[in-house]
């Protein structure tokens, strides 16, 4: 395993692990009550497999040893080994554990704090006039006549690529931004991704890390893969995204500075917010504000349809649109609405056919998963901000501890 070779570091008084063995140890026993919790874990290897082999700690037992983490750090735990910007990446990890903790013990804690305390921001559900004015937008840039949603839809699901073409169009893809990515920003030595297509999950991609500098990156294929999202989602999940990240930070972090916390990345904490957004930036980075000419030299020699000229247009109309997800969690969470009430909303204003906005709402119900939106919907403007057109400051994204705070301003 990857982790072998990594040692803890030391107990502070009394045999209490340190605050970073700490984390670690409340990370594993959570994600034993969540599947999926644990994103990724390449740390030592004999801590995960005590963890393994304990018996299951109570969610409220996990809650309070959470508090006293937290406690601890803000009483000084961990004395000279952390410093400030290290101390304060740490506790905000611990708060979103913390909350995942107090709900999986039964808590109910309303669903704006929910996301607040284990993303760093407090949602904010998008007024339909802006969506509307989006919708406006787009009746200009789409061709034909009719109804918006049926030309929409349709303008989209016509992009379906062919089942057999999907692995060609990802490995072009993924070649070109992983030269790209290495000459911008530069990738450790021995990096590699695989690449395979799933099913029956509730996301269109996923990254794997597995540490060692390997990811394994899944496409799912329930529904068409439509080749105007694909190079978004190779850049997002592989180059220059979060297999780019992590692979930046085990060397740069974990193997260089010994900075084991960041061997362990949970669903539920800010380092998600960072790690969306940033990675819905890289297209933009890599490529520019306008990549549709690059991506349409890919698909035109695979003979996949990539209608480039509308694709840009639409692109820049429909951006607002991301935040349906978002109030339709909200809607589901905050208000309570049904399941069936909220697919018609994405309907409308998501201007999705039925089978994705099921999907989506399959996601947004999905216990893991329920929150996760703003990671997306908030993550990428206050990235795009941070770095304002400077791929310096995206090198800091994929290098350093950074909060969501760090990103306001």
């Amino acid at each position: 395993m990857a982790g072998d070779h990594l040692v803890l570091p030391r107990d502070g008084p009394l045999n209490q692990p340190d605050p970073v063995t700490g984390y670690l140890e409340l990370g594993l026993r959570l994600g034993r009550h969540v599947d999926g919790l644990v994103d990724a874990y390449y740390g030592p290897a004999e801590l995960s497999a005590r963890v393994a082999a304990e018996p299951l700690h109570p969610p409220a037992a996990l809650a309070e040893r959470a508090g006293a983490l937290i406690a601890a750090l803000d009483g000084g735990a961990g004395g000279e080994d952390l410093d400030p910007i290290r101390r304060r990446w740490l506790r905000a990890q611990l708060v979103g554990l913390h909350t995942t903790a107090r709900r999986l013990a039964g808590e109910m804690i309303p669903y704006a704090e929910e996301v607040e305390r284990c993303y760093g921001v407090r949602p904010i559900p998008r007024p339909e006039d802006e969506l509307a004015a989006a919708h406006a937008r787009l009746e200009e840039s789409l061709p034909g006549t009719g109804p918006l949603p049926e030309r929409y839809i349709t303008w989209r699901e016509s992009h379906a690529i062919e089942p057999g073409a999907i692995e060609l169009a990802v490995r072009s893809l993924a070649e070109d931004f992983r030269e790209r990515t290495g000459r911008r920003f530069g990738l450790p030595d021995g990096e590699h991704v695989d690449w395979e297509l799933v099913t029956d999950r509730p996301w269109s991609g996923f990254n794997h890390y597995l540490g060692g500098l390997r990811s394994r990156v899944a496409i799912n294929t329930d529904l068409p893969v439509l080749s105007l999202s694909l190079g978004q989602l190779v850049a997002h999940e592989a180059y220059p995204g979060h297999h780019t990240e992590h692979t930046r930070k085990e060397v740069g972090l974990v193997r260089r500075r010994g900075h084991l916390e960041e061997t362990i990345f949970l669903v539920g904490t800010p380092q998600c917010l960072l790690a969306e957004g940033l990675a819905d930036l890289g297209l933009e980075v890599l490529l520019g504000e306008r990549p549709e000419p690059v991506l349409a030299e890919h698909f035109r020699a695979l003979g996949i349809r990539y209608d480039a000229e509308v694709a840009a247009a639409v692109a820049s109309a429909s951006e607002t649109l991301a935040a349906v997800r978002a109030n339709a969690a909200w809607l589901l969470h905050q208000e309570h609405q049904p399941a069936d009430e909220v697919v018609a909303y994405l309907e409308r204003w998501a201007l999705l056919p039925r089978a994705r906005a099921e999907k989506a709402v399959a996601f947004l119900t999905d216990p893991l998963w329920r929150s996760y939106i703003s990671c997306y919907v908030e993550g990428l403007p206050r990235c795009r901000c941070f770095v304002g057109g400077d791929p310096a400051r995206f090198e800091r994204l994929l290098t350093e501890q950074l909060v969501p705070a760090d990103l306001e301003g």
